[in-house]
């Protein structure tokens, strides 16, 4: 393999390890819209469906960015789980400012996982998804913000 290929395998597996996080903060996002309560409970019910769809969007964006590359996607729930670094949470009773604050660390660990994927990009000579993922930044830093404000 040239270096070339390792540079592309490199930036396929990071695009598939930030797929298999998109897929984990949507279900996490969702998860937290539809347990969400408290006197806040409106305003973030309405926050965090508006952030799960955007978030919800990319999954198709990354996968076929991953296809064009000619590499293969995640193909289950399985493999989600298996590269995600997303952690899970099922605690449905968690307050409203828990659920903000982990969102707001979750977004902002995703920031850095695109970083890390552009430069992997720049490396590759992918310019299609070094360009791309400056809009998926600008997404995910706005999200990040966004519930920065909330928390207390």
């Amino acid at each position: 393999m040239t270096s070339k290929d390792n540079s592309k395998a490199a930036l396929i597996d990071s695009l598939n390890g930030l797929l298999a996080d998109t897929f984990a903060l949507y279900v996490k996002t969702k998860n937290f819209h539809w347990h969400v309560r408290g006197p806040q409970f409106h305003d973030l019910h309405l926050l965090f469906d508006t952030q799960a769809t955007e978030i919800f969007g990319l999954t198709d964006l990354i996968a076929e960015r991953v296809r064009k590359l000619g590499g293969t996607t995640l193909t289950s729930i399985g493999s989600i789980a298996a590269k995600t670094s997303i952690k899970d949470e099922d605690d449905t009773r968690l307050d409203a400012q828990a659920m903000v604050k982990e969102l707001f660390e979750d977004n902002s660990a995703y920031v850095a996982a695109l970083k890390a994927t552009k430069e992997l990009a720049g490396e590759a000579g992918d310019n299609a998804t070094d360009g791309i993922i400056d809009d998926w930044t600008d997404q995910a830093e706005q999200r990040a913000w966004f519930l920065r404000e909330i928390i207390a």
